[in-house]
């Protein structure tokens, strides 16, 4: 494995694990907060998505990355009041189909305001360009600012690698978030009121709070990470409908092997799937190297040698999946969760 490879892998994985972050923050927040686990959340991650795009097209990308999440965060409020509540007393499995019902709800509204065609929604042009390229000759290994040096039009056998300036700056705003998000809950009033009403309502009560209300605002303050990551994940992917099933079964892989509830293991778990699908992907290795390199022969006349030959990249995609199965088998509770999901 070249180091130019490997750099390059590295970081389309941590930002490919950022973004999920992003995404499954929001999912962890409502679920350890409010015990509800919402099958609609990759929804409100599209809906951030189309939200910014509108707004884009009216007022420049960067009103769009700011107004887009309280947005989207005040449709999430206004569905936990209006709807999620009236059916949280009937138990978890009404909860369960509510938000799945919504999920589809929102799949047919978007395809009926946006289309069904995926909409070109670009990031600013500051960021479109790359923020760095790697320059990798036959004898060194080279790094430059920007577009790529002259060097890798005038040498034979130079290759040149180009970071995207966006997908640097979408890492920067999930690192942001992350710590904006911590400094809530652990700094300020209002995330110890968060954190009070889960474990003693009554006693929050008692004080004056609204425990409903401040339920709501989890939801929606929820919510709107997700469009947070729906800006985001829209401009550096594609804004099309089908953007909330794609991302959707790996968020709930990622708080499930994170720990249902931890937003620290939700945060491991994503940058650590993020890092293994990118390797995944860009490898030509198979079970059966892995074999040689460990001194063993896998040859046609092994048992399922079709298998043993099979790329890693060719199952790159079920990668999240196969750990999620084995995290429920030997351990239930996800890396650091408390309860068993």
């Amino acid at each position: 494995m070249d180091l130019s490879f490997f750099l390059i892998s590295l970081l389309n994985g941590l930002s490919v694990g950022l973004l999920l972050f992003m995404l499954a923050s929001g999912l962890t927040l409502i679920f350890s907060m409010m015990g509800v686990l919402n099958f609609a959340h990759a929804s409100f991650y599209m809906l951030g998505a189309y939200v910014a795009f509108t707004l884009t097209q009216a007022l420049g990308f960067w009103w769009g990355l700011v107004l887009a999440p309280p947005l989207v965060g005040v449709l999430g409020a206004l569905f936990e009041r209006y709807a999620l509540r009236r059916v949280r007393r009937f138990g978890h499995v009404p909860e369960l189909l509510i938000t799945f019902g919504l999920s589809y709800i929102v799949l047919e509204m978007v395809q009926l305001i946006w289309g069904r065609q995926p909409l070109n929604f670009q990031p600013p042009e500051s960021l479109r360009g790359p923020l760095f390229t790697i320059v990798d000759l036959p004898t060194s290994l080279g790094f430059g600012w920007g577009a790529p040096p002259a060097v890798c039009r005038a040498t034979a056998g130079a290759i040149c690698t180009q970071f995207p300036a966006f997908r640097a700056f979408g890492m920067a705003v999930a690192v942001l978030m992350l710590v904006a998000v911590w400094l809530v809950l652990t700094r300020t009033r209002i995330g110890l009121v968060i954190q009070a009403s889960l474990t003693h309502p009554d006693a929050v009560e008692s004080l004056g709070h609204n425990v409903p209300r401040v339920m709501m605002l989890v939801f929606g303050g929820g919510t709107a990470l997700a469009g947070l990551a729906g800006v985001i994940g829209g401009a550096m992917r594609v804004t099309e409908p089908s953007m909330a099933l794609s991302v959707g079964a790996v968020v709930f892989a990622v708080i499930v092997i994170g720990g249902m509830g931890s937003l620290a293991g939700a945060f491991i778990a994503s940058v650590g799937l993020g890092v293994i699908e990118s390797f995944a992907v860009g490898s030509d290795r198979s079970l059966a190297d892995l074999f040689t390199w460990l001194g063993m022969q896998v040859t046609p006349d092994t048992f399922g040698y079709a298998v043993w030959a099979v790329k890693m990249s060719q199952v790159a995609a079920i990668l999240p999946f196969m750990l999620l199965v084995l995290i429920l088998i030997f351990r239930p509770k996800g890396l650091l969760g408390t309860r068993e999901g």
